[in-house]
């Protein structure tokens, strides 16, 4: 039982600090893979944007989420990069996010 309540209260945490600094999604126990080197082709029009593709977690596994072309919500917004940290004895991921 207190071990389920531990976990609440660092979920708990984790909410807070992704209200903080850009959403928190999901967190693992062990440092992702390195980047993977995306080839993509040329943006489908004007002002089109690559997202860089990014380690994802699902259930105990990291997945790849492939990059993508997209369109700024704004003239001048800028894409930042989602970022996986390490807190601890967990790898915390943060959403990437226009700017």
């Amino acid at each position: 039982m207190r071990r389920w309540v531990l976990a609440g209260m660092f979920s708990s945490l984790l909410v807070l600090a992704g209200c903080a600094g850009g959403r928190v999604s999901f967190y693992a126990r062990t440092a992702p893979p390195p980047i993977r080197v995306e080839s993509y082709g040329p943006a489908p029009g004007p002002n089109y944007v690559w997202v860089q593709g990014y380690w994802g977690y699902r259930g105990d596994n990291y997945v790849w989420v492939p990059g993508r072309w997209d369109h700024p919500p704004k003239g001048h917004s800028h894409w930042e990069s989602g970022r996986w940290e390490h807190h601890g004895d967990r790898y915390v991921w943060h959403d990437g996010r226009w700017r």
